[in-house]
This record gives structure tokens, sequence and C-alpha cells, in this order.
């Protein structure tokens, strides 16, 4: 077994690497496919990230959820978030289940130390926690955004902002200073470069900007004041300041030497949400629905002098991740885990543009239904794609309401073409009547659930540092 990490390194390339590589994953969020300049936003500019992606493998029509804690979910497990329990992103129904294994706990198997910087959104309550699902380092702020709080367990620590958050660290808060993006690169560094010797490492750096409120220092709104409307130009400035500190960590691996034995991936985490009026790459749809402006994001896989930067066309998704890192590492994956997985190793097509890549499908649905009504939600704002065609009901109804679309032909599903194509339409509907009946049962394991009258968070604050 400790032979075959040479064996996939051989595969992947003529150079053979030693040892399994360190991984870092870069997740922003409510970032869309069109927030960049690389993805052909006419006015915000990415260089840092252009320069990221001109140097990786650039996956073109790479799929996630519509929403932040189900995509993070299907990211860490390889399977749907239905699966796992993750149907909303509030009201107990975010929280990862517990009989979840994932990324993280798969990845310690080939003695990867693992840390997690900036937004977990999978359980605020201590079981649910990313110390208990995985990471070593835990470097976190609560709920799905900081200061955000909702009746229950989600919620962050009380009065944080943007500005000067109070962050939890291995269990104990600390009041930090500075803004949030620049804090959590900034301590993913310092670890990073505490491991440096130590053994393979997986950096989880998931940003909460630029996720609303739009809280932006004023040197980085400043960009672009003037030039688009004010809430665009906070939301621009945000990601621009995501970009310098993409730039500033790519320099920090190189000064470390450790570039070429790291994987750097960059992703986010649904569609657009402020810039998508802007600019969508012509999708239909944002954040929140299943249209592809919903679900298509960029995703980036950088391996220097191992993977040869490039594009892949082929339809790929989020539930990719764990089985392509795993397969990459030689961890392993547990044995009744591996039939269950909902994804596939990208590794033929990391090394091979025009390697096989049989036909799929992907179910989205946005959840988020009424606590109770899970069971009578079917149909209620999802759809179903395969490599070319999306089946997709819109509706606020447990009916049926289905329109097929040509997204080869058609990226901005503009031309409903059900009355043309029943048999598509059919083959879809079939598959998702199967994955229905699959995911409903785990989806609705905490469709009751009732929380605690405090947010943890909060209660764990408060003990630490008492009001006077």
């Amino acid at each position: 077994m400790r032979y075959l990490p040479l064996l996939i390194a051989l595969l992947l390339t003529s150079t053979i690497h030693a040892a399994p590589p360190n991984i870092i994953v870069i997740l922003t969020d409510d970032q869309g496919y069109g927030d960049f300049s690389f993805t052909g936003n006419p006015i915000l500019r990415t260089p840092h990230v252009d320069a990221l992606a001109a140097q990786s493998v650039r996956y073109t029509d790479f799929n996630v959820s519509p929403t932040c804690a189900p995509t993070r979910c299907a990211l860490l497990t390889g399977r749907h978030e239905f699966k796992s329990g993750v149907t909303h992103t509030i009201n107990e129904r975010e929280r990862m289940s517990l009989k979840a294994t994932t990324l993280p706990q798969i990845l310690k198997s080939a003695g990867y130390s693992t840390g997690i910087f900036g937004k977990w959104h999978l359980g605020d309550e201590d079981a649910y926690q990313p110390n208990q699902r995985g990471f070593d380092e835990v470097f976190i702020h609560g709920a799905g955004g900081i200061g955000q709080s909702y009746p229950g367990s989600c919620g962050d620590a009380p009065g944080n902002t943007y500005f000067n958050p109070a962050i939890k660290h291995n269990g104990t808060f600390e009041k930090t200073e500075g803004y949030c993006t620049d804090i959590f690169f900034n301590r993913a560094a310092k670890w990073i470069e505490a491991q440096k010797g130590k053994g393979p490492f997986l950096a989880w750096i998931a940003t909460n900007a630029p996720h609303m409120p739009l809280q932006v220092k004023p040197e980085d709104e400043a960009r672009y004041a003037g030039k688009v409307a004010p809430q665009v130009a906070k939301f621009f400035g945000m990601i621009a300041n995501i970009d310098d500190n993409v730039g500033k960590l790519m320099a920090r691996l190189k000064d470390l030497e450790i570039e070429r034995e790291t994987i750097v991936i960059f992703m986010t985490d649904n569609g657009g949400t402020v810039g998508a009026d802007l600019y969508n790459a012509g999708m239909r749809g944002k954040k929140v629905t299943p249209w592809l402006g919903g679900i298509r994001t960029p995703l980036l896989i950088r391996y220097p002098g191992v993977l040869t930067a490039g594009d892949r066309n082929q339809f790929t998704a989020h539930v990719d991740l764990l089985p392509t890192l795993a397969e990459i590492t030689a961890a392993r994956i547990p044995e009744d885990l591996k039939p269950n997985l909902d994804g596939r190793s990208l590794l033929p097509i990391l090394k091979d543009v025009k390697a096989p890549w049989p036909n799929r499908t992907l179910v989205t649905h946005v959840g988020r239904w009424t606590r109770g009504k899970g069971a009578d939600s079917k149909y209620y704002y999802c759809s179903i794609r395969d490599e070319q065609y999306q089946l997709v009901t819109a509706l606020n109804t447990a009916q049926k309401g289905w329109k097929l679309y040509d997204l080869k032909a058609d990226p901005a599903e503009k031309t409903d073409i059900l009355a043309a194509n029943p048999e598509v339409a059919k083959r879809l509907e079939a598959a998702y009547d199967q994955w229905w009946k699959e995911a409903l049962p785990p989806a609705l394991e905490s469709e009751w659930t009732i929380g605690p009258k405090v947010n943890p968070f909060k209660e764990q604050y408060l003990k630490q540092f008492p009001p006077p």
C-alpha cells in the first residue's frame, strides 16, 4: 500500500513523487461563475486567481449545490447532501449527519494533518463540529456567516462583524484583529508553514466573503466605486480582497519551497448573487435556484510539474472531489462507503482530456421547504441534468412543472424543448424518481429536530467572556 502513491503519481506524469501531495482547498462563498475576469467579467479584475487558472486544469462544466451548507456537505462526503441530512442552511437541517464519513477522516488514513480556516456551516453543536469530523486544526466562525444568528443551534458569536471577529480556535474563542478574509488566509498560511517537513496536509480555507452583509475594507470598495452600483462595488471589493490573499498564499508556497509538492484547488460554493445581474456568463438563474446559473461554478486544480494546464469540458460535480483526492493520495475509502458514493474520480481526465467519461445525471434540489413538508416537496425547485440536457421545475408547488433545455445549444435556458423530446424527459424523470426514493429517508433526519434555546456559539462565548 505504501508504494501506491508512487504508482498514482506515475499514472499522472512521468515525474515520480515520493509522498502524497499537500492539498489546499480554497472555497469562496456566494461568488458565482461570472465573478472573475478569467471567466469574462467585463469590470471585475481578479489577476491572482486568473494566474492560478492559467496554471491549472480548469473544469468549465463543474456543478455544485444551489446554496452553501449543501455544497459543503457534498464536497466533504462525496454524496448528495440529502443523503447526509442536509436540506437547508438553518433550522437544524444544515447539520451533516453524524453517520457521514468525511474527506479529512479519509485522508487521515494516508497520514494527513488537516486544518479548516473560516466557514464550516455543517452544525454548530459540539458533536457536529469539525474537530469531530476529521479536522485537527479548527479556526472557524459559526452559522452560515459571521454575525448570523437563527433560532436553534445555528449562530455565530454575538456581535461579530467581518472586522475583528471572535473566532473559535480549537474550542476556545479568540478576539482577532483585522478583516476576516485576511485573518483566515493568514492563519492558514501560518499553519501550513508549521506543517512543513512533518508530512502531507489538507488546508481547507473557506472564506465568509463575499457573502452578504457586504462589509468591505474601504480601500477595496474604492477600487470599484463609481464604476458599478454601490452594492456591486462592495461585492467586487470583497472579491478583490480574496484575490489579493490568493496571490499572497501562492507566493508563500513558493517561499516555503513546497509549491511543487502541493495541489491547490479553487472553487466557489454556489451560483452568483450580487454580481449575477451584471454578468453571469450568459446563464439563467443564480443562488437558490435549480437553473444552471445557480449551480455552475469554476473548479481549478493546480499541481506544478504534474498536471498540464488546460480546459476540461466534461460534466463534473462537487461529489467528485472526495474520490479524486482519495485516489491521488491512496487514502482508504471505507468498503461500505465505496458503493454509496455519488461522485467519481477525476483522475482519468486530469491526465488525459480525451479519456473516457461516461454520461451521468446530477440532481439539484433547493430544499429549504417548510418544516415537516419534506415528503411533499418532491417537485419543489429542483432539476436533473446530464451532459447535455437539464429537466427543471422551478415552482413552489407539489405538482410537476417540468421544462427541458438543451444546455449545449441553449445554455441560457430560454427555449423549452420538452414537447419535441419526450423520450429525453422521460429518461431523466425516471432517474429523478429513483433518486428521490433513495434520498428522501436520510434527507428527513433532522426534519422535526428542535434546536437549543441558545445558539451554542453564543452560549460558549458568553461563558468565556461574561458581560459586565
